[in-house]
């Protein structure tokens, strides 16, 4: 299947045609001049079978126009130069006309038979011609081994598909708004897949564009390879961009990893040295003490970090209660100026204080490290007067404790990003510490013990964080 070249192949068709028709119909005047001479012997069987041969050799060559222009030709020919009365279109004998009758619908038949099935022949060799294209298409696009050269294939093999100069396939975003449209030499098809415009097909030729609905029907079936090159290319890039990714947080916790390891042994010695200095009552032996316990957490959190994205954080799931969780959590923020405003609450329905005690199968110090971090992100972000409640119950097969406070929020969109390493919201007040380090390992740290770390905001204002946890059964023993 090709473009029509308008300009170029248009004049040798009309010369072809030209020369078919007077090929066939010289050959029935040269037929019938042949036969003149001898009509007298020669029977009209032989006569009407010679002339079907030549209605049928231009049906074979001419199409249906030619054939069935012959069959007029050879009658009126038969009639008026071998049927009696000769030269003359008056019967004498009766039987004649079935004669000419039986002719004219056998070289009618004869003809439109013939054209009919040249025409499936030829659609046939169509059918063939695009299955062939269409497994070369896909056999290069299979050999291709990167996606932009699979691409560039497929463009060729449109451009030589269709005989055109030009075969462009753009990835551009123009598509989304692209449709067909023809430019006399140009053609821009868009490129869909899954009702979505992913590129745009540009042909482009010396001559004007004409495609036929055969063709079109061929070149919808090439743009969709077109399109779905795209796809490849596309989803290739963001593999690719995924995998740098992956491959830079694998070099920045390897670094940050290394780097916390060589601080610990400075930082240690600065804190022996504040400890002399404040022996020797030096007011600033006291901050400089201070400034080294706050990097040394630091240090300590992109360790654990690095371990936990590691997968190498030792832990020691065994039976512990939720209270005794919480009551520790309590006495450690204890030292803060904030851990008064800490309030503990119980959730569960029961007041009774035989109820059973809500145990769990978890790390207690690594689900402690989370739970203070959870206290210490509430109070940082409460105002002064607001309490931040502690409570807790069973749900299930988990026990859940919640921090509840009273600061500004968390926007939807901004819930799954507090717990990334290093995020702080751009709402965050200047005044408020940290280094976005806390809610990142408290979930990474109840993930490791197939627990979670959730975030929803508290009615009348404020957060509630959630540390979810495994739940154990406890059999106590009768008296």
């Amino acid at each position: 299947m090709a473009a029509i070249r308008a300009a170029s192949v248009a004049p040798r068709v009309n010369r072809a045609v030209v020369l078919r028709w007077v090929t066939a119909i010289g050959s029935l005047i040269v037929l019938t001049m042949t036969l003149l001479p001898v009509r007298e012997h020669v029977d009209k069987v032989h006569v009407a079978l010679a002339l079907l041969l030549v209605v049928l050799g231009g049906s074979a060559v001419g199409g249906r126009a030619l054939g069935l222009t012959l069959v007029g030709l050879a009658y009126l020919d038969f009639h008026y130069f071998f049927v009696e009365r000769y030269d003359s279109l008056v019967m004498a004998k009766p039987l004649d006309g079935l004669v000419l009758v039986a002719f004219l619908v056998t070289s009618t038949v004869a003809a439109q038979l013939l054209t009919h099935m040249q025409a499936n022949a030829q659609e046939a060799r169509a059918r063939a011609a695009e299955v062939e294209r269409l497994a070369a298409l896909g056999a290069e696009t299979l050999n291709a081994g990167r996606a932009e050269d699979a691409l560039r294939r497929i463009a060729e093999v449109i451009r030589t598909t269709l005989v055109v100069d030009v075969c462009e396939i753009l990835t551009s975003d123009a598509a989304t708004n692209a449709s067909d449209t023809v430019d006399g030499r140009s053609l821009r098809i868009p490129l869909m897949v899954h009702g979505s415009a992913t590129g745009i097909l540009h042909l482009r030729d010396v001559a004007a564009i004409h495609l036929t609905p055969e063709q079109r029907r061929f070149l919808d079936a090439l743009s969709y390879y077109a399109a779905l090159g795209i796809e490849r290319v596309k989803l290739v890039a963001q593999a690719e961009r995924a995998e740098a990714f992956r491959q830079a947080d694998l070099l920045k916790a390897a670094m940050i990893a290394s780097l916390s390891h060589d601080l610990r042994t400075p930082l240690t010695t600065i804190k022996a040295l504040a400890n002399r200095l404040r022996e020797r009552a030096l007011p600033e032996a006291i901050s400089i003490e201070e400034e080294a316990d706050r990097l040394t957490r630091l240090v300590t959190d992109l360790l654990d970090l690095s371990r936990l994205n590691a997968g190498a954080m030792p832990l020691r799931l065994e039976l512990n209660t939720a209270e005794d969780l919480i009551g520790s959590a309590v006495r450690q923020v204890g030292g803060t100026p904030l851990s008064a405003r800490v309030l503990i609450t119980r959730s569960d329905d029961s007041a009774d204080d035989d109820v059973e005690p809500l145990t769990g199968r978890f790390d207690f110090v690594q689900s402690l490290r989370a739970l203070v971090n959870l206290i210490e992100n509430a109070l940082k972000y409460s105002p002064q007067d607001a309490p931040v409640e502690i409570s807790s119950r069973r749900s299930g097969a988990q026990i859940e404790i919640s921090v509840a406070d009273r600061g500004p929020g968390i926007a939807d969109s901004e819930r799954e990003r507090v717990f990334e390493p290093f995020y702080r919201s751009p709402d965050t007040p200047a005044d408020v510490g940290g280094t976005g380090l806390g809610l990142a390992i408290a979930g990474r740290l109840a993930k490791e013990q197939a627990g979670e770390v959730r975030c929803e905001s508290r009615p009348g204002g404020g957060s509630l964080f959630t540390l979810v946890l495994p739940a154990a059964a406890v059999l106590l023993d009768e008296p």
